[in-house]
Formats: C-alpha cells, sequence, structure tokens
C-alpha cells in the first residue's frame, strides 16, 4: 500500500478542497449503483452544505497530490431536508443523529482498511458532538437493472460488520443525472443506522 495521507477538514475548511473532492466523488459514483453523470457545478452546489456548517467534517485521503478517497459527515439536524424528512415523519429526534454523507474510494485503494477508518472517523465525529446515532442512506437499484455488473456485491456484509442495520422503513430520495442523461431524476435511499455505544 502506498503512503497515504489523511486529512480532515471542518465547516469552512472544506471549501478549500472542493475540487478534489468534486473529482473523486465523480468518478466513484460513476460506476454502479450510483451511475452518477457528474458535473462540477452539482457537486460545488451539494458540498456548500458541509462549507457552511461549523459542525461538519470532511476526511480526505491523499496519495502524495492526488486526492483518492473523502468521507463527510454533518449532524442530521444541519443536513438538507432530503435526508431529514423520513426521520421527521417517523418522529424520532434528528439532534441526536450524525448523518454520513459519503464514503468514496478509487477502486485501486480499496481492501486497505480505508473504508473502516471512515467509519471510525465519523462515529468519533458523533461522539464528539455528543450525538446518540450514526445514519447514511444507498440506493436502490432494481436487481434487473441493465447496467449492473455481472457479478457486482453490494456493501451490505461490510455495513454489517461495522454494526449498522438496514432500516427499510427509512427511505428518502436523492436526484441526480444519470451517466449519458442531462435532467435529474429521484432516486429511493434507503437508510442504514447504527446507534453508539
Amino acid at each position: 500500500m502506498p503512503e497515504l495521507r489523511i486529512e480532515p477538514l471542518r465547516g469552512s475548511e472544506i471549501a478549500t478542497q472542493i475540487d478534489a473532492l468534486a473529482a473523486v466523488r465523480i468518478a466513484v459514483f460513476r460506476a454502479f449503483p450510483y451511475l452518477y453523470e457528474g458535473a462540477r457545478d452539482y457537486e460545488a452546489h451539494y458540498l456548500e452544505l458541509y462549507v457552511k456548517c461549523s459542525r461538519s467534517l470532511a476526511i480526505l485521503v491523499w496519495d502524495g497530490e492526488r486526492c483518492i478517497g473523502a468521507s463527510t459527515v454533518l449532524p442530521l439536524a444541519d443536513a438538507g431536508t432530503e435526508a431529514q424528512a423520513p426521520f421527521i415523519a417517523g418522529g424520532d429526534a434528528i439532534e441526536t443523529i450524525d448523518y454520513f454523507g459519503e464514503s468514496v474510494l478509487l477502486p485501486e485503494y480499496r481492501g486497505f482498511g480505508l473504508g473502516v477508518k471512515f467509519f471510525e472517523l465519523r462515529e468519533a465525529h458523533a461522539a464528539e458532538l455528543g450525538l446518540q446515532v450514526c445514519a447514511f442512506c444507498s440506493v436502490q437499484r432494481p436487481d434487473d437493472h441493465p447496467l449492473k455488473p455481472a457479478g457486482y456485491v453490494p456493501n451490505d456484509r461490510f455495513w454489517g460488520k461495522r454494526g449498522y442495520l438496514k432500516a427499510p422503513e427509512i427511505v428518502t430520495t436523492f436526484s441526480w443525472p444519470d451517466i449519458g442523461e442531462t435532467v435529474s431524476t429521484a432516486k429511493p435511499m434507503t437508510f442504514w443506522l447504527r446507534r453508539l455505544p
């Protein structure tokens, strides 16, 4: 494994690395199941939420001058309405929940423990803020989707080993343009949760 550098950025510090975050998000989310077309303007708009939140954290991983992975987190109370909506509808106290935005790693850097490190650092963020529950959501694509690669294995087992449970009743939608499209369409997103000890 190459020598990598982990760089945590908080709140407004994230603005200094928008291009790096955008590039790695676009590269990773282009693959199934996200199939994200990717655009710098979309990324800047999405990441603005984290830049404006003093309680947010972005974790970047660098191989030299190249950002090869990233993960984001902020309190659900500071997140967008798409993330909050199913919890509010279910009567959950959103001020007790930390919302994990994403973990993205370029394929050649997977399998070295960085995914676990992302979870550890975001869970530490939740504990630091006194939040009791960690939550993230994952896109749901049909099993017979034409762009699903042969032998595709979802991350469910990895998330389960980290202590996260799928909550099929907690579903929201996020919108983005699929590969080859210019118009964003809504995608169902199912949440996974873990209560911190």
